[in-house]
């Protein structure tokens, strides 16, 4: 009996295409005519700009004129542009500016108010369209005249308005990571200044900052001479002043170093004052950065992105990252858009007989939404079963880690978009096992002491973004979690016992009254 074999799907042949497909110009110009198509080219600094209008074949009507930012200035900007627009009866205007950090959103935000069609022109895109007609001039003038040439190419492409939700988490996440950053840099001071006055002190344990007894030691007494010093009843007098329970196998690994440790130097003293001053630094950023992540959870709960928490791998803060750098989900067509504009595809050389399809990632890139699809691959090679076994086959067949890295990035890329374009959990073998959204987010908030009406209100909001189909299942896990907590005898949290049964009422999951025994059932 025949079998059909599988076909590979081809990839649809590209159109080839001169202009960009979001700059593209020739419709509109062919409409008016060229000599009634007028561009207004805008070069950005901090205090002040530089404009000029000229019609599409390039004649000047408003030669390059400084503009202030402030709001008199860009007024007049506006005015003057209407003027001639009557003045040599343009009938279709465009204004491109070049993009600059912030600094060119005050005059961005002035064009859109005022109706003008606004463009953005990369800084890149400038220069290459300068350096040909005035190679080793760099000048105003010059900018404004390449802007001007690389809108009429179709280089001058339309931004999509923001989102402010989506605005809000990128700010916050990027916030966030600034906030990292500065604490990751702060550990590295402190192991210095540890290891001048404590030599092999912070080798002897996993992770200091993880648990807090061996760096409080550090902090307290500083030298191995006042650890053997104080013994072992000084520690663990030392520790529970502290308001932490004791830990007598790591109080011990701390005087077994101390006893064969070696002498700190003279200026140990300024060391542990400096230690001190940055560790003390060091705990205001980690708060800091707890209070963000809490925010961000906030935000996330508001957009489709949070069913992502429902693989293995992926928790509250990459699933923010990633969300806030994406935008919007409908403002890409299909999976390959995420990957294109993240530059996850090689970069290519081909000259006549020579064809190399398989070169480097390519450099010209979304690199802080790269940076979260990465953050979020290396996570799943490590955390998800499913990426961790494909990986290592991978592996074995020879190829690079950076290639595995990408790959795997590409996959998610794939799965997210069909999980948040189509507002479902996507049924993928990475979620075998799945993660169930509500009860990860639980525990995050349980994690950073989040109020309880606010972990209530969110967790309204993500029930709202989670499909019906996933209702029973949802509150299947949550009902697990609510046996575990009227199990429980003493001291607890109560008041998460209290807020679960609205939850799953939410669910649209009903409660029978358990037996004596406390087990949880649902109709």
């Amino acid at each position: 009996m025949a079998t059909k074999s599988r076909t590979k799907r081809r990839r649809s042949a590209r159109s080839h295409l001169i202009h960009k497909p979001h700059g593209t110009l020739h419709p509109r110009v062919q409409e008016v005519g060229p000599e009634h198509f007028g561009i207004v080219s805008v070069d950005c600094a901090k205090a002040r700009s530089k404009w000029m209008l000229a019609d599409f074949y390039g004649k000047v009507l408003v030669p390059p004129t400084p503009v202030e930012h402030t709001r008199n200035g860009l007024t007049a900007m506006v005015q003057a542009i209407r003027h001639v627009i009557a003045q040599f009866d343009l009938r279709d205007v465009i204004v491109a500016i070049e993009r600059t950090g912030q600094y060119h959103k005050p005059v961005q935000r002035t064009c859109v108010q005022a109706g003008f069609d606004t463009r953005l022109v990369h800084p890149l895109t400038t220069k290459q369209f300068r350096q040909p007609a005035n190679p080793a001039n760099k000048t105003d003038d010059t900018d404004l005249s390449a802007i001007h040439l690389a809108t009429v190419n179709g280089f001058g492409l339309v931004e999509h308005p923001a989102d402010p939700v989506s605005a809000r988490l990128q700010l916050l996440a990027r916030y966030r990571r600034d906030w990292v950053e500065k604490k990751t840099a702060l550990r590295c001071q402190i192991h210095e200044h540890l290891q001048v006055i404590m030599p092999g002190y912070a080798k002897c344990f996993d992770d200091i900052y993880e648990c807090h007894i061996p760096l409080l030691i550090a902090r307290s007494l500083g030298s191995a001479t006042s650890i053997l010093r104080a013994g072992l009843s000084g520690l663990t007098q030392q520790v529970r002043q502290a308001s932490i329970r004791p830990h007598r196998p790591t109080l011990e690994k701390i005087l077994a170093w101390a006893q064969t440790a070696v002498a700190a130097p003279d200026e140990a003293s300024i060391h542990h004052q400096i230690m001190i001053e940055l560790d003390d630094d060091r705990v205001i950023k980690l708060r800091a950065v707890r209070k963000v992540e809490g925010e961000l959870a906030e935000v996330l709960v508001q957009t489709p992105y949070v069913l992502l928490l429902g693989i293995p791998g992926i928790n509250v803060v990459s699933a923010a990252e990633f969300a806030g750098e994406m935008g919007p989900i409908q403002f890409y067509t299909k999976a390959r858009s995420i990957t294109g504009r993240a530059g996850l595809f090689p970069s290519r050389y081909q000259s006549d007989e020579v064809d190399r399809a398989d070169g480097k990632l390519v450099r010209c890139a979304n690199r802080r939404l790269r940076q979260a699809i990465m953050m979020i691959a290396d996570n799943l090679i490590e955390c998800n079963d499913h990426f961790r076994v494909m990986a290592a086959q991978w592996k074995l067949e020879g190829r690079d880690a950076r290639e595995i890295r990408v790959r795997v990035a590409g996959r998610f890329c794939r799965i997210a978009y069909q999980m948040v374009a189509g507002r479902t959990s996507f049924r993928h073998p990475c979620c075998q096992q799945r993660d169930y959204i509500l009860r990860k987010m639980i525990t995050f908030y349980m994690e950073h002491n989040i109020d309880i009406s606010r972990i209530m209100k969110d967790l309204d909001a993500a029930v709202a973004q989670i499909p019906g189909a996933a209702h029973r299942e949802e509150g299947a896990a949550l009902a697990e979690a609510l046996d575990e907590l009227q199990k429980k005898r003493g001291s607890g949290p109560r008041s998460l016992a209290e807020i679960l049964p609205a939850v799953l009422a939410k669910l649209g999951v009903k409660l029978i009254e358990s037996s004596k025994s406390g087990e949880a059932n649902l109709s």
